[in-house]
């Protein structure tokens, strides 16, 4: 299922950001920082109920700016439109209707894409008064809403996405063999490593960063095992590439993820990590998706330049203890059977079904060597566990006041189980249920007439005593 996406557009200021951080639930977005592509864009994910999406906070919209960073931001923001299913147009309730926003909805017009006009900083003030002057941009009926606040922020994301196609809402298709996406920043290798792979030029390579935008998904077989991989960089005829728009799609790159059920990261090891590989493996691991790292290039660097790329990683890509490492030569086609091997395994990981007795019989044995803290004047109780899901294996563990449980012992646990179940290069989720407690809803008893005095004679010697 490929996740619908919500682009926040409008002028600096009128609260495109603290409109993501709200329904992204995180301040932790992920930035793509290529140089000259993106230093304001941000991609987070969303839910509501059991609707998922990616949402996209853009820089304020300069249209009149023609040279500088702000003509910079607003080209990206522009290429932010032309990926969107939906538009979130934020104009400020308390400035009022700007030439600003005119212009603005003029060039949202022209793209033709689906979009919300939502009059933010709405609160305390009455719909009709607020929304009122917005109604002669011609964009359909205007939303008054707080981001700050959250007021109509729910009602809103619901109706946006209840503007888009219903079956960007289906099942997602099922397989029984792994769909496996490359990501990685451009020019990391990654359609070289899709052509190592397949063992045939079916995708166009070259040293050229930024060659496509779409992602392309082939079907092939290797050593008579079925596959479906996920080409992030995509294809692109050298003379077909028009620099103004051809850019890295970081959009298409999340929707990979969503779509895949591995997820190689690939890494330049000539390169240093980059804080955009620490964010795109976060929004893999975010998105439960079992991963393997391939670092790149690693033929022709002595072993001094080798040990130091060992440390970046373990440095800055330390939260995917999890996955295994791979260090590989994508242009010589060398590591390419033992990374396939480790996507194997991780899929078979992010699959696995695993028997109640036996979680159960893992959970008792963790709870007896190391028992959770208190949590006030109780210890929370586990009682058993079993299976909720699979990609990432979710286990569900049932017991009382394990709201109290900290987050020290949940990690301690997904290791019990990943160890016991020897379940490699996928993440595994815990999820706590407490059952309820029978005398919660119960009235107390009432005190017969003898209970009544000894209280009473209790109160009257406490009032002697102390005064």
């Amino acid at each position: 299922m490929m996740l619908p996406t919500l682009v926040l557009v409008g002028r600096p200021n009128v609260g495109k950001s603290t409109l993501f951080n709200r329904l992204t639930r995180s301040r932790d977005a992920l930035v793509a920082d290529q140089p000259g592509l993106t230093r304001d864009r941000h991609y987070g994910r969303g839910r509501v109920g059991e609707r998922p999406f990616l949402v996209v906070d853009t820089g304020g919209l300069e249209p009149v700016i023609k040279e500088g960073i702000l003509h910079e931001m607003a080209k990206q923001t522009r290429q932010a439109v032309d990926e969107a299913d939906l538009v979130l147009f934020i104009v400020d309730g308390r400035d009022g209707l700007t030439p600003h926003d005119r212009i603005i909805a003029m060039q949202l017009r022209k793209s033709g894409r689906p979009l919300l006009l939502l009059v933010n900083k709405a609160e305390g003030m009455q719909r009709a008064r607020v929304t009122a002057e917005f109604h002669e941009l011609g964009l359909g009926e205007p939303l008054p809403i707080s981001s700050a606040h959250g007021e109509n922020v729910a009602e809103m994301i619901e109706l946006a996405l209840d503007e888009l196609p219903a079956a960007e809402f289906g099942d997602e298709e099922k397989s029984d063999h792994p769909r496996l996406a490359i990501i990685g920043r451009p020019n990391v290798g990654k359609s070289t490593l899709v052509n190592a792979i397949l063992g045939e030029e079916r995708v166009i390579a070259f040293d050229q960063p930024g060659t496509t935008r779409d992602s392309i998904y082939i079907d092939f077989e290797r050593a008579g095992k079925q596959y479906t991989i996920i080409d992030t960089a995509g294809v692109r005829r050298r003379g077909k590439i028009d620099e103004a728009v051809e850019k890295f799609s970081v959009v298409k790159t999340l929707q990979a993820i969503e779509d895949a059920n591995v997820v190689v990261l690939v890494v330049d090891a000539r390169d240093q990590i980059t804080e955009q590989d620490a964010h795109l493996a976060d929004f893999a691991l975010q998105a439960g998706r079992a991963l393997v790292l391939a670092v790149n290039k690693w033929d022709g660097l002595d072993a001094y330049q080798r040990d130091t790329v060992k440390r970046d990683i373990e440095r800055k890509l330390h939260f995917l203890g999890f996955a295994k490492q791979h260090f590989i030569s994508a242009l010589k086609g060398s590591g390419v059977d033992a990374l396939l091997k480790s996507v194997n395994q991780a899929y078979a990981a992010a699959m696995a079904k695993l028997p109640t007795p036996q979680l159960t019989r893992v959970l008792v044995a963790a709870v007896e060597k190391q028992a959770p803290p208190r949590g006030g004047i109780f210890r929370p109780k586990m009682r058993y566990a079993h299976q909720g899901g699979s990609n990432p294996p979710l286990i569900i563990v049932h017991g009382s006041a394990l709201d109290k449980v900290p987050a020290s012992y949940q990690r301690y646990l997904e290791k019990c189980f990943s160890d016991a179940f020897k379940l490699k290069g996928t993440p595994l989720r815990i999820e706590f249920k407490s059952g309820k407690n029978p005398f919660a809803d119960k009235a107390p008893r009432p005190l017969t007439e003898s209970e009544e005095r000894s209280a009473h004679r209790k109160r009257i010697r406490g009032r002697k005593l102390y005064g």
